[in-house]
Formats: structure tokens, sequence, C-alpha cells
């Protein structure tokens, strides 16, 4: 099999995941796909590094998370502003906990470490095992830190609730 050949399997196969993968982490169709188009431009450039199997769904999980992290250190002071302004936003109007925004107020409470984490493993349904090999850490690692999001994530649930709460009886 040649490298093209080899690439285009590859490319076959796991486009769909690293797709939804991007998709579901970028907030424009036009970043989806400059992280779909380096990271399968990496896969070809480093195709003898790429692994068999569904190793390279994992492997290729791994560059976009990286993709995505030069992304996100690029445009830092577009995040910082965008944060402000959904803090202001999230002020002038109340989360109800019937609205999908009461959970994405919680989720986006917690560390971008946590969000990632819970994303690997709900988003795109990873086990641990698989959740470290795209994390590069090991397989308990990973499971603390799910446990751990999750933890978190109960507790801004609660919060939410606790504010919603106040709010009503105000």
């Amino acid at each position: 099999m040649t490298h093209r050949d080899r690439f285009e399997a590859v490319y076959d196969a796991y486009y769909p995941a690293i797709h939804q993968y991007a998709a579901r982490r970028t907030s424009s169709p036009d970043d989806t796909a400059d992280v779909i188009s380096e990271t399968f431009l990496t896969a070809w450039r480093r195709i003898g590094d790429v692994p068999e199997g569904e190793r390279a769904l994992l492997w290729l999980y791994g560059v976009a998370r990286r993709v995505l992290a030069n992304q996100q250190r690029g445009a830092s002071r577009r995040a910082g502003l965008a944060e402000r302004l959904r803090d202001e936003l999230a002020a002038d109007r109340p989360v109800r906990p019937v609205d999908l925004e009461y959970v994405r107020a919680a989720f986006d409470e917690l560390p971008e470490r946590d969000r990632e984490v819970m994303a690997l493993a709900h988003w795109e349904g990873l086990s641990s095992e698989q959740i470290a090999k795209v994390l590069g850490c090991t397989a308990v690692a990973a499971r603390t830190r799910l446990h751990r999001a999750r933890k978190r994530l109960a507790a801004a649930l609660e919060r939410q609730t606790s504010m919603t709460i106040a709010m009503g009886e105000a």
C-alpha cells in the first residue's frame, strides 16, 4: 500500500469523526474546516506515524486537539472579549433550569481541561482508555480527571439551580 493509499484509507474512515470532533469545539464552519484540514495535513505529512485500526482515530483526535489548542492560543484576546460578553449577557438574562442554557452555563463554568475530558467521554463516546490515549496520560489519570470533572459539573449545576431559585424568590 502506498503512502497515498494509506492516507486515503485513513481519511475516508475517520473524516466524519474528526469533522464532528472539530465542529463541536469550534464556533464557525471556517474554524471547523481549519481544524480538519490541519489535522489531515499532519496525517499526510506523518502517515508513517499514524497507527493502524482504531488507534488511528485516537491519534487523529490527539492531533486535532493540539490544532485546536494552537488556534485557541492564537485567539486568546478574542476569547477574552467573548467571555466578558457572555458574562454580561448571562447577567441580563436569567437562566431557567428547563433550558439547555442552564446546562450550557454550568458546562461553561468548568475549566477547559474538565470540558475537554467531559466532551471526549460524552460527545465522542470514548472510554477512559481511549481518552488517555488522546490526552497523552494513563487510563487511571483519565478516569480520575473524568470523575473530578463530573463532580465539578454537578456542583456547577447545583449553583445554577440555587441561583435560579434565589432569583425566583426575589
